[in-house]
């Protein structure tokens, strides 16, 4: 399952930097969490870090999302691997070109 930010959220500002997968961004009025990033931390923590700093336990369970551990644990994998290629491929540009 992936994480939502209610409109209880304060914009605090403590979510963002927690976040391992950086799912986590400043929407037209509250933080959002995009699902697709989102694993709850698996793969890099215990806890879901977003939830575990809130100040106003503003961020439950997504019920659009249901996904089950191995789910996200799949989804960790690819976005590690995403990771690692957009990391490789930025390597591989060469250096701009001076004026």
């Amino acid at each position: 399952m992936a994480l939502l930010i209610t409109d209880d959220c304060i914009n605090c500002d403590v979510c963002e930097p927690e976040c391992p997968n950086e799912a986590i961004f400043l929407g037209p009025e509250i933080y959002q969490i995009d699902p697709n990033k989102c694993t709850e931390c698996v793969g890099h923590f215990d806890e879901p870090q977003c939830v575990q700093v809130c100040p106003v336990a503003c961020i439950p369970l997504n019920p659009q999302r249901l996904e089950s551990r191995e789910t996200l644990m799949q989804k960790y994998h690819r976005l590690v691997a995403q990771a690692k290629g957009d990391a490789g491929a930025a390597q591989a540009l060469p250096p701009a070109a001076l004026p």
